[in-house]
């Protein structure tokens, strides 16, 4: 059973931006790869620590965990990417930085083909379309290979030199106090080559600007701030790399009759005044349809019916819905028949209620009353 992510990092939950930065760089320190080297047991901490930051320092992730829990994120498409101690230094190369020197210092360099770097885009769903669930269609801004020099960067006919800094490994080393720290190469950035000679297609980038249309499936009951992964559809990778995966994180739009509040649906519906004293059985939209709802005699405007399982399916757990509170309130009509006139005095006359423009104020007839 996964462990709770406040507990790996030993902090409460109620901790700000800052107490998980301190813990996690003590954790990170303590557990760290440089430190503990072919010690399996503190790499797998450090993996178990990172994961629990990347959770808790982003707070749409946060506000999901704390909700559903680890079920939720899975159900919202999150899983951590962190196969091993470089995918973590390449993503919290700033804290690395500060932990181990200035300027991402404690970032490793990747070892062969660079992985693609994982993207995130907004999606704003339809009210209904996020109870119901369903395709949606985005283009995706990413950066394939170029196809003029494959991703080299160099221009036709030539090819990249081994950088003299490195020596072609891409990373150099040094020492900071007891520690030799392996550090991204500041001359080829990594890279452990140098272009002389640039591609004209890409400017010596390697790569070219593209959209990308998609299809994503949003499950049913995706709520507002949750994310959705599209394995692999991130940017692309170097050349034999793998791509990074794509985030979407929902947006929900407002809708003008229904409010939502986690699984329960909330709305508001008229019943006449007949319907309020005598009772009535009424329909009421729901999420899902229509539903009938029994109104008792003497029901008094501004109550709250429950519709059990009218409300939203949980995104995480099958089988599994909210509820749809219905308020009923009581419509007065803006025209009256003459005859609908004349009933309405009546009953008035038989409650002795004063109506018309002639009645007396409650406050002014309770003066009036308590003065003889």
């Amino acid at each position: 059973m996964a462990r709770d992510y406040y507990e790996t990092l030993g902090v409460p939950r109620t901790a700000d931006e800052k107490e998980l930065k301190k813990s996690f760089r003590k954790l990170a320190l303590q557990y760290h790869p440089d430190r503990n080297p072919d010690d399996a047991d503190a790499e797998a901490k450090f993996k178990e620590v990172s994961e629990a930051y990347e959770v808790l320092s982003d707070s749409q992730k946060r506000a999901t965990y704390d909700r559903f829990g680890h079920d939720g994120l899975k159900g919202a498409g999150f899983s951590p990417n962190f196969h091993s101690a470089d995918d973590i230094f390449s993503h919290f190369g700033d804290i690395f930085g500060d932990l181990f020197g200035g300027g991402g210092g404690g970032r490793r360099p990747p070892r062969g083909p660079r992985r693609g770097s994982d993207l995130e885009i907004g999606l704003r769903v339809g009210f209904l379309d996020a109870v119901k669930g369903g395709e949606q269609n985005l283009e995706v801004p990413r950066h394939p290979n170029c196809d003029l020099c494959e991703g080299s960067g160099a221009k036709p006919g030539s090819t990249p030199e081994s950088c003299d800094t490195c020596g072609g490994r891409g990373e150099v080393l040094q020492q900071q106090m007891f520690l030799r720290v392996r550090t991204t190469c500041p001359a080829c950035r990594g890279q452990g080559k140098i272009i002389r000679e640039r591609c004209a297609d890409c400017g010596g980038q390697g790569r070219v600007r593209t959209t990308s249309k998609l299809t994503v499936t949003v499950p049913p009951g995706v709520d507002h701030g949750m994310q959705l992964r599209l394995a692999g559809k991130g940017e692309y990778g170097d050349p034999g790399g793998p791509p990074g995966d794509l985030y979407v994180t929902i947006h929900l739009k407002e809708h003008e009759f229904f409010q939502r509040d986690g699984l329960d649906i909330y709305c508001t519906v008229p019943m006449s005044y007949p319907q309020a004293c005598l009772g009535a059985e009424i329909t009421v939209p729901t999420v899902h349809g229509e539903a009938s709802l029994s109104i008792p005699p003497a029901t008094p405007s501004g109550k709250v019916f429950v519709i059990r399982g009218e409300g939203v399916p949980n995104p995480t757990r099958k089988n599994q819905r909210g509820n749809q509170h219905v308020q009923v309130v009581v419509e007065v009509p803006k025209k009256l028949s003459a005859s609908e006139k004349e009933l309405i005095a009546k009953l008035a006359e038989s409650q002795d209620q004063k109506v018309g423009r002639g009645r007396k104020g409650f406050f002014r007839e309770f003066l009036e009353g308590i003065s003889g």
